[in-house]
């Protein structure tokens, strides 16, 4: 008898995407300044940055223009941002430069490895993973991002006290995630109603989110505290 095989967890479902002439050359041309290689290993935040600072780290950033604000209002912030996806990676890297910003560093690949393997435990300020795929059809539900493995391996990333914090237009899987967190060891619920917070100041409205108001899309935002 066959044993089944067990399904690795991973954050993300490979999109097809051809990258612009102009994504292209600023992956290739500013990824020696900004890009991490998952292969280097356990990665030095005071190294890398160049300065000691509270570490945060984006999980599919997309295209970006939440994590360029953010670094751009915040300074005194160093960045991770995880994403798999070429051209968001390429359109990331042309902001930086644009607006001269140089408190992001990123990794093109797929986040659980890297969080294995160069994240040390212990050592993340905030995570902040902003409307992953929802995977609305209830078959698929399964292949959700936020399940309790990723979850418990999150949970291990952040430093006591540090902030997990999810955002979804999706009220399923707003349900499904506060679920999964209201039951995790050593998370606690920021919302004084035990439920959902109003965005905070420090995530950013996107184009994408602005155009699902205007359709009347509602937002949820969750943020639990690591505890001490």
């Amino acid at each position: 008898m066959v044993e089944p095989r067990h399904r690795e967890i991973r954050s993300f479902v490979l999109r097809a995407g051809r990258m612009t002439a102009g994504q292209q050359l600023a992956f290739e041309e500013n990824s020696p300044r900004f890009g991490l290689q998952q292969e280097a290993g356990l990665l030095d935040p005071r190294q890398t940055f160049g300065r000691d600072a509270p570490l945060i780290l984006e999980i599919g950033f997309g295209m970006g223009q939440s994590l360029v604000e953010m670094a751009r209002v915040a300074p005194e912030l160093n960045f991770l941002g995880i994403e798999v996806y070429r051209p968001g990676v390429g359109k990331l890297m042309h902001s930086l430069v644009e607006l001269q910003l140089d408190n992001v560093r990123v990794y093109c690949a797929d986040a659980v490895p890297v969080l294995r393997e160069c994240i040390a435990d212990q050592s993340l300020h905030r995570v902040q993973i902003f409307f992953p795929d929802p995977w609305h059809k209830k078959r698929h539900h399964k292949r959700r991002l936020i399940q309790p493995e990723f979850v418990r391996l999150l949970q291990q990333k952040l430093e006591p006290g540090g902030h997990l914090h999810l955002a979804t237009d999706w009220e399923n899987y707003a349900e499904h995630m506060l679920e999964v967190l209201s039951v995790a060891p050593g998370l606690a619920n920021t919302a004084a109603t035990g439920q959902y917070v109003q965005r905070p100041d420090s995530r950013p409205i996107t184009k994408f989110e602005k155009r699902g108001q205007r359709l009347g899309h509602g937002v949820w935002d969750l943020l639990f505290r690591c505890g001490e």
